[in-house]
């Protein structure tokens, strides 16, 4: 299937303007056989693309869900195994330590010492740190 390769280019694009492109591409290529797919793709692009306002190093995770899916698995697996003898409230303490002891085993994010940043409000652009003065000193190279 050729859209998989076309919906690929969009999301492992190195920059937003390459992804911006390979989007216009996908959608020029799939609105006449796909319109409802273009359509929820496009009307979302802000959305889908903002990853690229992070650290670069943080893409990897931000492109998955696996993590949530993969915890989340466990705890339907045990919760259901143990569906009739559960309270409310043992259901949440057996949820809780599901997740505790799933943690342990949790790969650490790439470019943690990135997560200061992120938290303060530095501004990324295509995953590399925006500075004042880089932005002033392209326009003035640009003039």
């Amino acid at each position: 299937m050729k859209s998989n390769s076309d919906l690929q280019a969009i999301w492992m694009a190195e920059s937003r303007a390459t992804a911006e492109k390979a989007m216009a591409t996908f959608e020029a290529k799939y609105d006449a056989k796909y319109p409802k797919a273009v359509a929820c793709l496009t009307k979302d692009r802000e959305a889908l693309l903002a990853f690229y306002d992070f650290p670069a190093e943080h893409w990897q995770h931000i492109r998955t869900a696996n993590p949530i899916e993969s915890v989340f698995a466990t705890v339907r697996h045990r919760t259901v195994r143990a569906k009739g003898c559960l309270s409310h409230a043992t259901a949440m303490v057996m949820v809780f330590k599901l997740i505790t002891a799933a943690s342990r085993t949790w790969r650490h994010l790439n470019g943690n010492n990135q997560l200061p940043k992120v938290i303060e409000g530095v501004k990324f652009r295509d995953g590399i740190e925006a500075s004042e003065n880089a932005s002033d000193a392209n326009q003035t190279a640009a003039a």
